[in-house]
């Protein structure tokens, strides 16, 4: 039957106000955030990754999450190549372990052209080569300095001043590396250690074992060695061990990663410092999440959030 026309008006305004059926509507897509980290044969960026994982798990309806790593800590090409797939893939967010704080500010500065919001996390870009490029990205991460200065003046208290000590740098080129260097300076400069050497030993057990090696060779007085990462601190306990000089070279490390632990706790490495590997990129990710979102940061006039970094020693 035709209805008349002005009962097929009103037919289709009741119509109108129905609510819209969710069968036919389209769930917002969600945001895809790139983790970009560095090593995955660092226990440190795996125990990263997991926590990253395990974050995303518990909160899938917010995000997707793509994690990628390098092979090992100077392979910085291959670093800037996934970054480029990341922005070919179009994620929304990425969030960054930069293996080199100036070598990856020009792809970074390609994903933020392309509309990608990044967060650096770990270790922060160079601050110059950020404003010589124009742009400003928000760092996530611990006081490196202060917590390599908190490992260093626990160690002080076990030395004499005027004992020799060699500092086993990270990366050269990367920030954290400096920091940390700077804050075990800090340390034995205080107290008045003698620092005979600083080296890099590449993030790595086997360059910081070599490194270490060499050390105790060429000073054989040398009373401490401050290892930037675990993974060093690693290596330069197998180097004390093969010179003869185990229980009377102390060292220090920085990430209390697993396997540092049973070190600490038979002594054969003093302290290191946690900044909590597994909360890392979580960080990172929800300050990347809060900005897609549209939300102010929370960090300095720098843009930079601070996140908690202790002393950890023999338990």
């Amino acid at each position: 039957m035709k209805l008349p026309v002005p009962a097929r008006l009103l037919a289709l305004a009741v119509l109108a106000t129905l609510p819209f059926s969710p069968a036919h509507a389209e769930a917002p897509a969600k945001p895809k955030v790139a983790l970009v980290m560095k090593s995955l044969a660092n226990e440190f960026f795996l125990t990263m990754e997991d926590g990253a994982k395990a974050y995303q798990k518990e909160h899938a309806e917010q995000f997707d999450l793509v994690s990628n790593g390098i092979k090992d800590e100077s392979d910085t090409a291959n670093q800037i190549r996934i970054v480029e797939q990341m922005i070919v893939s179009r994620v929304d967010a990425l969030v960054i372990a930069p293996a080199d704080s100036k070598a990856l500010v020009p792809v970074v500065k390609k994903a933020m052209d392309a509309g990608i919001r990044v967060v650096n996390i770990d270790n922060r870009l160079d601050a110059e080569v950020l404003k010589s490029k124009g742009i400003q990205v928000p760092f996530v991460g611990p006081d490196n300095r202060k917590g390599a200065r908190l490992v260093g003046e626990y160690l002080a208290k076990r030395l004499q001043p005027g004992d020799q000590v060699g500092i086993i740098e990270g990366v050269s080129t990367t920030t954290n590396a400096q920091q940390r260097t700077a804050g075990f300076k800090d340390a034995m400069e205080g107290a008045g250690m003698k620092i005979v050497s600083v080296q890099s030993g590449a993030w790595e057990i086997d360059k910081g074992n070599a490194v270490a090696s060499a050390m105790l060779n060429e000073y054989p007085d040398l009373k401490a060695l401050l290892a930037g990462n675990d993974s060093m601190a690693l290596g330069a306990v197998s180097a004390i061990r093969a010179a003869g000089k185990a229980g009377k070279v102390q060292v220090v490390g920085y990430d209390n990663i697993k396997a540092i632990k049973p070190m600490l706790k038979d002594g054969r490495v003093l302290a290191t410092a946690d900044q909590f590997a597994a909360k890392q990129a979580v960080f990172g990710i929800e300050a990347a999440l809060k900005a897609l979102k549209g939300e102010a940061s929370q960090g300095d006039a720098e843009g930079v959030i601070e996140t908690p970094v202790e002393l950890v020693t023999q338990p």
